[in-house]
C-alpha cells in the first residue's frame, strides 16, 4: 500500500518536466525527479512508444516488467515528433516547463527545432539535459551510445567477475543507471542555481563519463598500480575476509572490516584462535597479503558449520553479515515487505502490477507511487486539454492526422 505522504510536500512539487528521452538512462533520470514530486509529462511516439514498451515480460496491453521500471511517478503523451504539428506541441508543453530530458541521437533534437537554442529563447528558465553516448564536442560525438558498449569501453568488464575469467558485464545496465542518476543530480543543481540566477542551464550527459566514474576505487587502483589490477571475483581487493563464502547449506556474506572484529571472527565465529595468533594475519595489510594461505583456512571452517548458526555467530560479534538471496527472493522477503518497496498499482484495463517504490524517504515517510507507470498515450487528452486549452474536436483532428 501507498504510504499517505502530502503529495504537496515533496520537494520537487510544482517542478514540471518534460520527457522526450528513452530506454533507461533518460527514463532512470525523469522517473527520479518523478519521485522526488516532479510532474513528470512522458513524451512517446503514439503508435510505438518508448522502446521498452517491447522488451521482456508483457503487463497489460502496453507495458512491460522494463518498462515499467524506469516509468513510474510519470504520466504519457503520444506525440509524433516527425510532423510539424507535433514539434509545436511540444515546443508550447516546454515553454510550460521547468526541466526537459532527452537523448536523442547527436543533433536529432535539433533536426526537429527542439534543440537547447532552439527553446531558450521561448522559455529562458528551462533546464535542458542532453545524454549522449560520448561527449558532444569530441570526435565520437555522432556514436550512438549502448550501455553494453561502454561497460567495455570503461574497463568495467575488466573488473568484474572471477579470477582467470573473461570479460563479464554487470547483471544489470549499471552504466545507464548511473548516469540516469548523475544527470538528476545536475538537474537538481541548476534547479537550485535558478532560484538565485533566474536563468536555466544546458546540462550534457555522456554515458562514456559516466561510465569511467563507476570504475571508482578500481580505477584509482589501476592508475595507482600503472597495471590492470588483478579480479577478485566476490571477495574484496584490498579488505580480507569479505566476500561471499559457503556455509554448509548455503552462501552468505561475510565483512571483517578491521583487526578487532577479525579477532573476534576467529575466536567466536569459526573457533581458530591460532589464525588470529598468527603474525602473517594480524593485520588487514598483512591478511590480504596472504590471502592464498589463509582463505582456504576460512573457507574450510566456513563450509562444516550451518549458515544459521554463522550469521547468529557473526551477528553476536558484531562483525555485518547476511544470507545470499535469489532476485525474487529478496523481492519477497520480509525485510522489502516490512520496507514497503514492491507496491501494486492498478493496471490500465484492470487488475493490477508490481511496481517498486521510490527509495526516498522523508521525514520518516516514504516518498510514494503517485502514478503507476502510464499504458501508451493513456494521459494525452488530458494534458493537452489541460494544459494547451485544446478542445476535444482539436485533439480528435490531431488524433485523425496521426500527431498525437
Amino acid at each position: 500500500m501507498n504510504t499517505p505522504f502530502a503529495t504537496g510536500s515533496l520537494p520537487l512539487a510544482g517542478v514540471r518536466v518534460l520527457d522526450l528521452s528513452r530506454v533507461l538512462a533518460g527514463p532512470m533520470c525523469a522517473m527520479a525527479l518523478g519521485d522526488l514530486g516532479a510532474e513528470v509529462i512522458k513524451i512517446e511516439h503514439p503508435a510505438r512508444g518508448d522502446d521498452t514498451r517491447d522488451w521482456g515480460q508483457r503487463i497489460g496491453a502496453s507495458n512491460t516488467a522494463y518498462f515499467n521500471s524506469a516509468n513510474r511517478n510519470k504520466q504519457a503523451v503520444g506525440i509524433d515528433l516527425q510532423k510539424p504539428e507535433g514539434q509545436r506541441l511540444v515546443r508550447e508543453l516546454a515553454r510550460k516547463s521547468d526541466v526537459l530530458v532527452q537523448n536523442f541521437k547527436f543533433g536529432g533534437m535539433e533536426k526537429l527545432g527542439l534543440g537547447y537554442d532552439d527553446l531558450r529563447d521561448e522559455n529562458p528558465k528551462l533546464i535542458y539535459c542532453s545524454i549522449a553516448g560520448y561527449g558532444r564536442d569530441g570526435s565520437e560525438a555522432e556514436r550512438p551510445g549502448y550501455d553494453l558498449v561502454i561497460q567495455g569501453e570503461a574497463g568495467l568488464m575488466a573488473l568484474n567477475g572471477e579470477p582467470g575469467q573473461g570479460p563479464l558485464k554487470f547483471g544489470v545496465a549499471v552504466v545507464d543507471l548511473f548516469t540516469g542518476m548523475y544527470s538528476a543530480q545536475a538537474i537538481l543543481a541548476a534547479l537550485l542555481e535558478r532560484q538565485r540566477t533566474g536563468r536555466g542551464r544546458h546540462i550534457q550527459m555522456a554515458l562514456y563519463d559516466c561510465g569511467l566514474m563507476v570504475t571508482a576505487y578500481y580505477g584509482m587502483e589501476a592508475l595507482a598500480l600503472g597495471a590492470e589490477p588483478p579480479k577478485y571475483g566476490n571477495d574484496h581487493p584490498t579488505i580480507v575476509p569479505y566476500g561471499v563464502y559457503d556455509a554448509a547449506d548455503g552462501p552468505l556474506v561475510i565483512t571483517v572490516g578491521n583487526n578487532a572484529q577479525y579477532q573476534r571472527f576467529c575466536a567466536e565465529v569459526i573457533e581458530r584462535a591460532d589464525l588470529a595468533a598468527d603474525p602473517r594475519y594480524a593485520t588487514n595489510i598483512a591478511r590480504s597479503a596472504h590471502r592464498e594461505s589463509l582463505l582456504p583456512e576460512l573457507k574450510k571452517e566456513l563450509r562444516h558449520r550451518p549458515r544459521k548458526l554463522l550469521l547468529e555467530r557473526l551477528t553476536a560479534a558484531g562483525i555485518p553479515c547476511g544470507e545470499v538471496l535469489g532476485l525474487l527472493e529478496a523481492l519477497q522477503s520480509p525485510r522489502a515487505q516490512q520496507a514497503s518497496l514492491v507496491t501494486r498499482q492498478p493496471l490500465p484495463g484492470g487488475g493490477d502490477m508490481p511496481v517498486l517504490a521510490p527509495p526516498y524517504r522523508f521525514d520518516g515517510e516514504r516518498a510514494p507511487v503517485r502514478h503507476p507507470p502510464p499504458a501508451l498515450g493513456q494521459n494525452t487528452e488530458q494534458l493537452l486539454g489541460g494544459l494547451l486549452g485544446l478542445t476535444p474536436q482539436q485533439i480528435a483532428a490531431l488524433k485523425a492526422e496521426g500527431v498525437v
